[in-house]
């Protein structure tokens, strides 16, 4: 059964067509995002996707300016710019999001036209996916950096010192001249000095391990997500946007507000712990 009643020969009373839209999307999310599917759906990133994903992360602010600019002009009635403003493709498409909207088109929306508006309401769809996975990724850091060092660790930025410190310091002691056991009392009371470019270079190999983290967070996400009913809740507001004749433009969801928000606590740490020091 078509999830839309314009899409059948006679139209299907509305409660109808919401229990058919709801079985569908259902349908949907068991086939795509629980695990077992969700990691047959992310061999798509084995490839350049590895390289579009750090990339998509450092164009993400800009993304949300734009969106925010845009809400602003629409908002201030100017609806022509504010349109052009989120019709601009900021972020790369992955093999995975491609995947994704081939699969709604087919699946969901079962050969219906798909016009540049549709296509735009998937593409936001897609989008809110990545900043999904941003978040995940941030979740990660911000557990591995509680567990390992007993601290607040939001981002990359925050985890470098922390590790960087740790390394020269297990590096230090190793190579003491006198012995390890010497080596750990003596730079325990004189702590070991880094230089910048080691702290740089272990936050340059923190963020590439953190763009593949974040490659491949769906595998995390996505059940977590199907579990919670959230795949569930996002997908029937996608057809529902579809399905109006008029309306239901890409909006700014949350979810970019709050893969921001985890930069931004990140980036205030690393400065309070640089006055600190």
């Amino acid at each position: 059964m078509r999830p839309f009643s314009k899409m059948n020969p006679m139209p299907a009373a509305p409660d109808q067509n919401a229990q058919a839209v709801q079985a569908a999307v259902d349908a949907f999310v068991r086939r795509h995002f629980h695990l077992g599917a969700t990691l047959r759906l992310h061999r798509s990133a084995l490839g350049w996707d590895l390289l579009r994903a750090p990339i998509n992360v450092a164009l993400a602010p800009i993304f949300l300016l734009m969106a925010l600019v845009a809400l602003v002009a629409r908002l201030i009635k100017l609806r022509r710019f504010s349109a052009w403003l989120m019709a601009r493709r900021v972020l790369l498409r992955t093999s995975v999001a491609r995947k994704i909207e081939a699969d709604i088109a087919t699946d969901l929306l079962q050969a219906a036209p798909l016009t540049a508006r549709s296509q735009a309401l998937i593409d936001d769809y897609t989008s809110v996916r990545s900043a999904v996975a941003e978040i995940t990724t941030s979740l990660i850091v911000l557990t591995t950096g509680w567990l390992l060092f007993g601290t607040a660790t939001p981002g990359i930025a925050s985890l470098a010192p922390a590790v960087s410190g740790y390394v020269g310091h297990a590096t230090a002691v190793t190579n003491f001249p006198l012995g390890s056991t010497l080596g750990g009392a003596w730079y325990g009371v004189f702590p070991v000095a880094l230089p910048v470019w080691f702290v740089i270079a272990i936050g340059a190999g923190l963020a590439m391990s953190a763009s593949v983290v974040t490659t491949f967070a769906g595998i995390i996400a996505d059940p977590v997500q199907a579990h919670l009913g959230i795949h569930r809740r996002r997908l029937i507001r996608l057809l529902g946007k579809i399905s109006l004749i008029e309306g239901g433009s890409p909006g700014l969801a949350p979810e970019h507000i709050l893969a921001r928000v985890a930069d931004l606590m990140d980036a205030g740490i690393s400065l309070l712990r640089v006055f600190r020091s």
